[in-house]
């Protein structure tokens, strides 16, 4: 178990690049940074309560007959072959919703797995937009922003001249209802749409769908990757740090957006990856993982494989049942 407690006084460390200090002793992730570890893990505090809890979860896997990833091995391959080296056996099945796709009942269309009621009345806005022109811009179920946050993002927005499409929450803004000024919907009416929720899934693989803005949650990394599309990544809390990390160095598929956000960066970041050499770049490594992704959970695929692997071994009876 990595866990990472900071030793300072004050929180100075988080501006005076101590955070950028490379960690050279994690298995299977070279050139790792403090700031790249999990907030949950990376603590001024060493009774925080998160660094005991995934300590020990960490033990209880070790003591586990089995532990299944929700990823694919081409992915995160330093990673996967670390974790192989202290686990006697990972199953590498991801990613999980091309297989619930490829095994779905003829109802499963009504199944999600969403927090919240999706509209589905986007995807026919989709429709009427040009191939890869779209910015989808989704900060997941739980991350919150300030009110002058959301005032940069969208102004950013705004900038940058693209069709957009905006889940914005009704929670999303902290301690506040998400509002946004009347001048900003009249200047962007025309090619921006506004959702409380959607389905994430399928308008990822819309064909109009060019970019992603996220949160860098690993469901929403998995199924961008999963769907060809590159992202630029606002991470907030929790793993989200440690994905963005490996979507812009690692994969090649992103670029980061500084906490502090600005709308001067979001629209140049928008731009960048949508119309300049670098975003070209995005685009053909985000085919590149798609097609790994779709490889993997193809028959033979080494996520198809270990699905085939763990069944077995559940059938083996190797899996306590509630009863012994």
């Amino acid at each position: 178990m990595c866990v990472c407690v900071v030793h300072t006084a004050d929180e100075s460390y988080l501006t005076n690049g101590y955070l950028d200090t490379v960690l050279d002793w994690v298995p299977g992730m070279p050139g790792i940074r403090l700031r790249d570890i999990p907030s949950f893990i990376r603590t001024t505090d060493p009774d925080e309560f998160m660094v005991h809890f995934d300590s020990n979860e960490a033990q209880n896997a070790h003591r586990a007959q089995g532990v299944i990833f929700n990823t694919f091995d081409a992915l995160e391959q330093d990673v996967v072959d670390a974790m192989r080296r202290i686990f006697p056996r990972v199953y590498t099945i991801g990613p999980l919703l091309t297989f619930a796709g490829t095994m779905a009942r003829p109802d499963a269309a009504a199944i999600s797995g969403s927090l919240w009621k999706e509209d589905l009345s986007c995807l026919r806005w989709l429709d009427a937009r040009t191939g890869g022109s779209v910015v989808y811009v989704n900060f997941g179920s739980i991350t919150v922003m300030t009110p002058a946050q959301l005032a940069e993002f969208a102004w950013g927005l705004a900038r940058c001249g693209r069709p957009f499409l905006w889940v914005i929450r009704p929670d999303l803004v902290t301690g506040d209802k998400a509002m946004l000024p009347e001048e900003f919907y009249a200047e962007t009416k025309e090619r921006g749409l506004f959702l409380s929720w959607c389905p994430q899934e399928q308008v990822l693989s819309h064909p109009s769908t060019g970019l992603f803005l996220t949160h860098s949650g690993w469901n929403s990394t998995l199924e961008s990757i999963r769907a060809g599309v590159p992202m630029i990544c606002w991470p907030f809390f929790a793993e989200q740090v440690t994905n963005c990390r490996y979507a812009c160095n690692n994969w090649g598929i992103g670029l980061e957006i500084d906490n502090n956000v600005t709308r001067e960066e979001v629209a140049r970041l928008i731009k960048e990856a949508m119309d300049g050499e670098k975003g070209k770049d995005m685009k053909a490594k985000a085919t590149m993982w798609k097609e790994k992704a779709v490889a993997a959970t193809e028959g033979g695929g080494t996520s198809s494989v270990n699905i085939e692997r763990l069944v077995e071994f559940m059938l083996e009876g190797n899996v306590p049942t509630a009863a012994s």
